[in-house]
C-alpha cells in the first residue's frame, strides 16, 4: 500500500491528502481559522458557489476539495491498475481526477453546508422597531425635539431611541407610552397611546 500511495504517477493525489491533513492538525491544535480568518462572503454565484465557496468557510472547503482531489485520483489509479496492470501517467491521472472530483466536493460542500451549525443572531435592525411600542424615559418629546425612549425588539431586547411627537400639537412626558409609526435619520416618530395636548406643556 505504501509503494502505491509514494509512486510518482500517485504523488500529487498523496500530497493532497497529506495537505489536508496537516490542515486539520493545524485546525485542532487551534491555529486555523481562529487566527486566519478564511471567508468567502457573497460568492454564491457562478462555479464558486456551486462549489460551496460562500456555503463554508474557505478554509473548509480547501479541505474538501484536497481530500475529494486525493481520494479520487487514487482510486483512478486503482482501477487503471486493475484494468490495464499499470498506473496512468501524472499528465493523464491528475487532469482527470481534477475534473472528477470538481462534481464530488460540490456535493459534499453542499451536504456540510445543510448540517453544519451556524452561528445565530439576535441582532435587528432599528427599524423593525417601527410599529413597537416604547416608553418615554428621560425628558419631554415635542415636536422637533425628541426625547429618550425605551422600546423592545422581537427578540426582548431593549433599545434606547429618541422619539418625537409624528404632530406637532401632541407632547410626550416621561412614563408615557407611544407607538412608533415612523424612523427618521437620527430619531423615530411616535403617536401616544394616550394622547396629550400641546398645551399640557405650560402646565409643567
Amino acid at each position: 500500500m505504501l509503494n502505491f500511495l509514494l509512486a510518482p504517477e500517485n504523488i500529487a493525489f498523496s500530497a493532497a491528502l497529506l495537505l489536508m491533513l496537516l490542515i486539520g492538525i493545524v485546525e485542532v491544535v487551534g491555529l486555523g481559522t481562529g487566527a486566519v480568518d478564511l471567508e468567502a462572503d457573497g460568492l454564491d454565484h457562478g462555479w464558486l458557489g456551486w462549489l460551496g465557496i460562500g456555503r463554508l468557510p474557505l478554509l473548509m472547503v480547501i479541505v474538501v476539495a484536497l481530500a475529494s482531489f486525493g481520494v479520487t485520483g487514487l482510486i483512478l489509479q486503482q482501477l487503471a491498475t486493475g484494468a490495464a496492470g499499470a498506473l496512468l501517467a501524472p499528465w493523464i491521472a491528475v487532469p482527470a481526477a481534477a475534473a472528477a472530483s470538481l462534481p464530488v466536493t460540490s456535493l459534499l460542500a453542499r451536504g456540510i453546508a445543510r448540517i453544519m451549525p451556524r452561528d445565530e443572531t439576535t441582532a435587528v435592525s432599528l427599524s423593525t422597531l417601527v410599529g413597537r411600542r416604547a416608553t418615554i424615559v428621560v425628558g419631554t418629546a415635542t415636536a422637533s425635539s425628541p426625547a429618550r425612549a425605551r422600546a423592545y425588539d422581537v427578540h426582548g431586547q431593549s433599545h434606547y431611541i429618541l422619539v418625537e411627537p409624528n404632530t406637532a400639537d401632541e407632547i410626550f412626558l416621561e412614563g408615557d407610552e407611544v407607538l412608533i409609526v415612523a424612523r427618521e435619520t437620527n430619531h423615530f416618530r411616535a403617536v401616544g397611546i394616550v394622547p396629550r395636548a400641546a398645551v399640557d406643556l405650560g402646565a409643567l
